[in-house]
């Protein structure tokens, strides 16, 4: 006796792919219950019940749904996975789903799959690749034996670059965001660890900036180390966007937000008594975002003036300088050539319980203790000057601008250190002499600028030579050439050059040190400035008073075998 036929009600209850079955008469609505159960108490899809209960075999099935629902039909075992689509689709939705990418010719995209009637997971491919989606039917068995190896190889390329020196405890990073936008592929373990382990690893290499950078075929990772980029690894292409959405959303940044660049801020905690800070900007390109992150090491502001570079005479002028009850000291030199440093190690020296500092910064980059430190914010109209305007009520002894950029700032900034404050800033100038110039072409008044600023400091940073440096081969007449004079070429001093060993990389320097132009304003310079007088004018009497430029502050680096000569030609103008 036939069994009865299934009401309206239970056919439309069933999984699409057992309504097909069961109209072709391939199974009945006992066998499709009894199906249906053992998929309840395994917690498995009909599909794999179905396979398990041995009432049709893969190779059966996928002839049926082929046959059935009209689309072609694959081997799995014939085919080429070099060939597929390079991450077209996210490993998380081919696991979730079992669909898996074939092939892609302009706006179509052919996706290999057993059960047809997964009309959510074929909506959400094209969704996601917003392209027309055409099934192709594949054995069950042998597509999730395909998808396990696609996302075991990741799995394991992402394991081989952490390798086993990294404890996922061993540090943890700051992450108050995590909550909100967060999904299952930014708490990959893998993902986690390998930026833990790329973060450590740049904080341990004295890096200064990372950078994470999509391209169409590859990605790669650089740190940049004494001023120079290098290539540290090339990750799988596929965890580009899961470890982008990993640093968004410890950055307290929009995940979802891919089309702006954003910035934000992140911390890692190395222990109990040291935690780095990084400020992270992301960047829209064509083949993904690019991330950089600025390590932002407060250590670096407590290293003290001497590890700094200063000569001896230039320590001494800078320090009198500082230590003035009123007046503006400006550092300038262009991006990269550690300023903020410099004037944080200042404000480190003059930071006592008696002093009232407050800075103004865009933004802040070392956090230090007992400062009061201000981000500025245009959109929000805490700008430079409004926020000059406030701490002037705030009862300051010291004030530090970030950059004086505007003559709004530089006029309140130079009111508050004729009425009796302590001024710090930067400029972005060539050298100190051509800072005056560019205060006056901002329109500030000369008279001004010459009761104001008591001290400027143009700096540069240079690399500095490894242990492994060697005496270098230089002819005499290159060494006048650079700016040596005959008197200072008499034997009694050898330069050196690099080598490169494993402690530098191969590369022969370690570490970058400072190389300064330090020019107080003399009467005799006042009386230029006040004449409306140029910059060579300025430079003039600034070495006559004794001042080296930025090249012979170099050559005396040189000279005492800290830095190489190419290194200081190639950082300094004559």
């Amino acid at each position: 006796m036939a069994a009865a036929p299934p009401s309206q009600a239970s056919a439309n209850a069933m999984p699409g792919l057992a309504r097909a079955l069961l109209q072709a008469g391939r199974l009945t609505s006992g066998q499709i219950d009894g199906i249906n159960k053992h998929a309840d108490v395994t917690k498995t899809p009909f599909i794999d019940a179905l396979l398990a209960g041995g009432l049709i075999d893969g190779h059966g099935l996928a002839n049926f749904c082929s046959e059935t629902f009209g689309h072609p039909l694959l081997d799995l075992s014939a085919l080429n996975v070099h060939t597929l689509p390079d991450k077209l689709l996210d490993i998380k939705l081919v696991q979730s789903q079992r669909i898996l990418a074939l092939s892609k010719r302009g706006n179509k995209v052919a996706v290999a799959i057993s059960d047809p009637t997964n009309t959510q997971g074929l909506a959400q491919i094209k969704f996601k690749t917003e392209l027309t989606v055409e099934p192709v039917i594949v054995e069950h068995g042998l597509l999730l034996r395909l998808i396990e190896k696609i996302g075991q190889s990741d799995t394991q390329n992402i394991n081989e670059l952490i390798g086993n020196d990294i404890d996922s405890g061993f540090s943890e990073v700051d992450s108050d965001a995590t909550s909100d936008g967060a999904n299952a592929d930014i708490d990959d373990a893998p993902i986690v660890k390998f930026l833990q382990k790329i973060l450590t690893d740049a904080i341990n290499q004295g890096a200064s900036d990372l950078h994470f950078e999509p391209f169409e075929k590859f990605y790669r990772i650089r740190f940049r180390v004494d001023g120079i980029l290098r290539e540290i690894v090339q990750p799988p292409l596929a965890i580009k966007d899961k470890l982008a959405a990993r640093i968004k959303v410890i950055s307290k940044l929009d995940i979802s937000e891919k089309r702006v660049p954003q910035d934000g801020r992140m911390k890692l905690t190395l222990n109990k008594t040291r935690a780095i800070d990084f400020r992270v900007s992301t960047l829209p390109t064509l083949f993904g975002e690019k991330i950089v992150m600025r390590i932002l090491d407060a250590t670096q502001a407590q290293m003290g003036i001497d590890a700094l570079g200063y000569d001896p005479d230039q320590k001494a002028l800078l320090m009198d300088a500082i230590t003035r009850p009123y007046g503006m000291v400006l550092v300038t030199g262009p991006t990269g050539s550690g300023k903020t440093v410099s004037l944080y190690t200042c404000l480190n020296i003059l930071n006592k319980p008696g002093i009232n500092i407050s800075t103004a910064e865009d933004p802040a980059e070392i956090n230090l203790p007992g400062v009061n430190q201000v981000n500025v914010n245009d959109r929000a109209g805490l700008s430079f000057p409004v926020a000059l305007k406030s701490f002037l009520r705030q009862d300051p002894d010291i004030i530090m601008v970030g950059e004086i950029r505007d003559l709004e700032t530089a006029d309140i900034a130079i009111k508050a250190a004729q009425t009796g404050h302590m001024v710090f800033s930067t400029l972005h100038t060539n050298d100190a002499p051509a800072t005056i110039t560019r205060l006056m072409n901002m329109g500030v008044a000369a008279f001004n600028i010459a009761s104001s600023i008591i001290l400027i400091t143009a700096q540069r940073l240079a690399r500095r030579l490894c242990s492994c440096k060697q005496p270098a081969d230089i002819p005499h007449e290159a060494l006048l050439q650079a700016g040596f004079t005959h008197d200072e070429l008499d034997g009694s001093w050898q330069p050196y050059g690099p080598v490169g060993c494993e402690r530098c990389a191969g590369s022969g320097f370690k570490g970058r040190v400072g190389i300064y132009q330090i020019m107080p304003i003399t009467p005799a310079i006042e009386a230029i400035i006040l004449a409306h007088g140029t910059a060579p004018e300025i430079a003039r009497q600034a070495r006559a008073d004794g001042v080296r430029n930025l090249r012979e502050a170099g050559l005396v680096k040189v000279k005492n075998g800290l830095t190489s000569l190419e290194e200081v030609l190639g950082c300094t103008n004559e």
